[in-house]
């Protein structure tokens, strides 16, 4: 059972990182559980999501909008690293749960659909580009889903996976949030870098799937009975 829940995660170099390790431990001793973790991933996605959105209803580089750009990058990455621990108090902690599975994709979707459709509200963006990113990881997730329902396991290869869509949105945020306006085209109504960065999520998502697709489809023609 343990190779097997091995085998369904994530392969994530950080998981083996001190900091996260001692940090998931003084979590499961506090009696924190996993899926209280997984909402509050939910809750920083939401949050960062919000942020994005709010930076076409501020001044063009105030304060206020690069507040709004840098606190949506902080969000995105605590999503993760809520996403990261919420797996390690469950099975490092010894506090799975029946409906841990639900916990674990549910608020996944949900963070990931309000980031992307966010961003595409937000200055520099279109809202199209932010829905039709969040439509291509909805369906990136359900391939993996596929794969896991014919028996193929948790194909997690990208290049476009949750962790390189939420890099690429932190990256686009932060350099919105630092960089001098003359290097930030696109304030006035044009596409800039936050649509550059949710092109990138679309095609590379795209290729995610197919990817995928691939890869189970070889899985299940090989497993199919000669």
């Amino acid at each position: 059972m343990a190779d097997l829940e091995t085998s369904n995660r994530r392969p994530l170099a950080v998981r083996r990182w001190t900091l996260f390790e001692k940090l998931a431990a003084r979590i499961a001793d506090a009696g924190v559980t996993p899926n209280a973790i997984s909402v509050s991933s939910m809750v920083f996605g939401c949050g960062a999501g919000a942020c994005l959105a709010l930076t076409s209803r501020t001044d063009a580089f105030s304060a206020g909008q690069r507040a709004c750009w840098l606190a949506a990058a902080a969000l995105v990455q605590l999503r993760l690293i809520a996403n990261l621990l919420d797996g390690m108090v469950a099975i490092e902690g010894g506090k799975k749960s029946a409906v841990g599975e639900l916990y674990n994709e549910v608020p996944d979707r949900v963070s990931d659909t309000a980031i992307l459709v966010g961003a595409g509200y937000a200055v520099g963006a279109s809202p199209w580009m932010g829905y039709l990113a969040a439509v291509v990881a909805l369906f990136v997730a359900y391939v993996r889903a596929i794969g896991a329902g014919v028996g193929a396991g948790q194909v997690f290869v990208g290049p476009m996976a949750k962790q390189q869509r939420m890099a690429v949105v932190t990256l686009a945020a932060v350099l919105l949030g630092v960089l001098p306006a003359a290097w930030t085209p696109a304030h006035d109504g044009g596409h800039g870098v936050m649509a550059l960065a949710l092109l990138l999520i679309v095609v590379g998502g795209v290729v995610t799937a197919v990817r995928r697709l691939r890869r189970i489809a070889s899985f299940m023609k090989q497993s199919e009975p000669s």
